[in-house]
């Protein structure tokens, strides 16, 4: 379609809902579809086919197709993945177990870790050693690779994790394993330690690296049926992913390195709720996305989500700290938890109320869906308290029972607590919105900011029935709930940079700083992934970043130092120590004084420039809409049912405001604004919500 403007295509699979967004010219159209647990592209292509249907395009048409999804991370917590093994440096056999020995919860006498993802049976050894430097100490043993060949065939395994101690600085002998195990072993993927995670501590790499070809088959598997049906479907467009660092990636290196999805559903997120700050020139945010199986918080400062080098998945202790399995990745830096739609209630021992982390998922679904799921979840919860419409949850698509719902809730809290049903669900609905409000104070205390100085933007299908209340519990002041939240993430895709990033270790010590050698490193990771960049860029500018991880000698963890302009100079030792202990000063408020400072590893990211929208103006408001519509709600601190306004979205202008308590419904979710806010549309077509008066609202009470 020579002339005419691109059109974009973006898909977001998550547990219980695949998004789909479409964009051309400033025109947005949107869907849903339930996600096919199975065989994850067919409620892709589905939902293709119902936008595009929408939209009256043909998929011919559409110029960029950009992919995102959980279902990597949804693998690893579920352990859905393949039957893996491990094959590690004699004596290394037990690092996954074994971890830096740290504990958690000092004081948790039967303290949980979370299960490898390799049993010990499937995990191997073969005598081979490096030393730090990659100088050989002991050559590869080939006999013993092959003796665990024929372990692997008996075992069945589908993926295989090779971990050489000190491979990083020089792989010679995991290339050597990976050529033995494709010539005996031609149908298992191999995943190597030195090229999934190339960086010192043995215990992250070898955890990274296994939790890579864990999900591999699964993830590769998926693509390569993605793109085959997409091209039998006549699409001739530019297919790349979405990446847990914010960036978009070929669909080659997505299936080499899967691992590096673990979070790219959440990572566009982050980016569609600073596309939103700076729309509305909010410069602290809390962005809030909460889906069908999960709930994310992360912080948005300036317009910019942190990234981090490591993440933490299926964590034993949902809010602590190194209690998960540890994956070594650029990241958006946030926190998720096991509470979305359909998250599944319950009550514990104690006869308290639980939710999640288990979910209903898309199949069989929460019990209103009425595809046979019998367990009372979130959605339940909302449905039985009226805050969503059974005739059009998510656009109508999916009638709900309510009838099912309130026998769930009947058969399970209530009849444990002896409440009834619409009791119960309030108490359901307290209790997930608690579990999100702790994850976001947590969150914010861990990164040294105040979570109640924060605006909430919300998204995801499930974030804007939740949002006030999380805002109430945590003392935020203004909750925003942007246009197309309902599919945030699939928006933000769109707005994403063409970016790849790698990272290496090579020590050195600024004492005896070597520049040229640095260089050579720097230079031969840009040549690595520059070509690709520039191919998907199609002519746009780029821009490149080079950055040292530097620490005082003999500390445990680095900070991070741009090198301004990319090259080094010779000499450049003096200004790198300034750099740093400038960066050192800012986290730690103090520097040592002529203490020796090493460089640990470095990176290099190649991007298109990213880009945000101008500021809007604010504008003048006016009264509040007519009232077209009455929602019987259920206020479960006062234990009764009440009538409460209910607008449509459409059908709100931008000024008009109006008092909560309310409902704001639309085709990919509903707003509800509570009786602790007033509310109004911005110029940007966003809901906003602002506390009311603490006078107005002792009056109420």
């Amino acid at each position: 379609m020579t002339g005419q403007p691109e059109l974009r295509l973006s898909a977001d699979v998550g547990g219980t809902f695949t998004d789909m967004v479409l964009e051309q010219a400033g025109t947005r159209w949107t869907s849903k579809v339930l996600t096919t647990p199975v065989r994850p592209e067919e409620g892709v292509l589905a939902g293709i086919a119902e936008i595009l249907e929408i939209a009256g395009k043909s998929i011919g048409d559409v110029t960029t197709f950009v992919h995102g999804t959980t279902l990597a991370t949804n693998a690893i917590i579920e352990r859905r993945g393949a039957k893996t093994a491990l094959i590690a440096t004699d004596g290394f056999r037990d690092v996954v177990e074994i971890g830096t020995e740290s504990r958690y919860d000092q004081y948790e006498l039967a303290l949980v870790r979370p299960k490898p993802l390799v049993e010990r049976p499937l995990r191997f050894t073969v005598r081979e050693r490096m030393d730090a430097r990659g100088n050989v100490l002991l050559a590869l043993d080939e006999t013993d690779v092959l003796a665990v060949v024929q372990q692997l065939k008996t075992a069945g395994v589908l993926s295989v994790a090779v971990c050489f101690l000190h491979a990083y600085a020089n792989p010679a002998h995991e290339l050597r394993v990976a050529a033995l195990l494709s010539e005996h072993l031609p149908g298992v993927t191999v995943s190597l330690s030195h090229e999934v995670s190339p960086e010192i501590r043995e215990y992250e790499r070898t955890s990274t690296t296994i939790a890579n070809a864990y999900v591999q088959p699964l993830m590769s598997g998926y693509l390569k049926r993605l793109e085959v049906s997409l091209r039998e479907r006549g699409f001739t467009g530019f297919l790349c992913l979405m990446t847990s660092g914010g960036g978009l990636s070929s669909v080659e290196s997505a299936r080499r390195f899967p691992v590096r999805l673990v979070e790219s559903g959440p990572a566009g997120g982050s980016i569609f709720a600073a596309q939103i700050a700076a729309t509305l020139g909010e410069k602290k945010v809390l962005a809030f996305d909460m889906g069908g199986t999960t709930a994310k918080v992360s912080l948005i400062h300036d317009f910019q989500s942190e990234t981090v080098r490591s993440f933490e998945v299926d964590r034993a202790a949902r809010f602590l700290k190194g209690s998960g399995l540890p994956l070594r990745i650029p990241v958006i830096e946030m926190v998720e938890i096991g509470a979305g739609g359909g998250s599944i209630a319950g009550i514990d021992q104690l006869k308290r109320v639980t939710v999640g982390p288990e979910s209903a998922s898309s199949v069989p679904g929460p019990a209103c869906y009425g595809r046979g799921g019998k367990e009372a979840t979130v959605t339940d919860a909302d449905l039985m308290l009226g805050l969503i419409d059974p005739k059009a949850f998510a656009g109508g698509s999916i009638l709900l029972d309510p009838e099912k719902s309130h026998a769930a809730f009947a058969s399970t809290v209530g009849e444990a607590l002896s409440l009834d049903a619409e009791m119960s669900a309030y108490a359901v609905y307290e209790m997930v919105c608690e579990n999100m409000a702790s994850a976001a104070r947590v969150h914010a205390v861990e990164r040294g900011a105040v979570a109640s100085q924060h605006t909430v933007i919300a998204f995801g299908g499930a974030a804007p029935l939740h949002v006030a209340r999380v805002a109430d519990k945590i003392g935020a002041d203004r909750v925003i709930v942007p246009q197309n939240a309902g599919v945030g993430s699939a928006v933000g895709f769109l707005a994403a940079p063409i970016s790849y990033e790698v990272v290496r270790s090579g020590y050195q010590r600024l004492d005896t700083f070597d520049a040229a050698a640095a260089n050579k490193l720097l230079e031969a990771m840009a040549a690595e992934i520059r070509s690709w960049v520039e191919t998907a860029a199609r002519g746009a500018p780029l821009v490149e970043r080079r950055i040292a991880y530097m620490r005082y000698l003999g500390q445990g963890h680095e900070i991070p130092v741009v090198i301004p302009g990319g090259t080094l100079e010779p000499g450049y030792a003096a200004a790198f120590r300034e750099q740093f202990e400038d960066a050192y000063r800012m986290m730690f408020k103090r520097i040592i004084p002529k203490a020796a400072i090493e460089v640990m590893a470095w990176s290099v990211s190649i991007s298109t420039e990213p880009t945000l929208p101008e500021a809007i103006e604010p504008i003048e408001l006016t009264d509040a809409p007519e009232t077209v519509e009455k929602r019987r709600f259920f206020d479960g601190r006062n234990g009764v049912s009440v009538d409460i306004p209910l607008y449509r979205r459409s059908a709100l202008r931008p000024g008009q405001r109006f008092a909560g308590p309310a409902i704001v419904n639309e085709a990919e979710t509903s707003t509800f604004v509570s009786d602790a806010f007033d509310a109004w549309i911005d110029a940007s077509g966003a809901i906003v919500m602002q506390r009311k008066a603490r006078a107005v609202l002792q009056q109420a009470a």
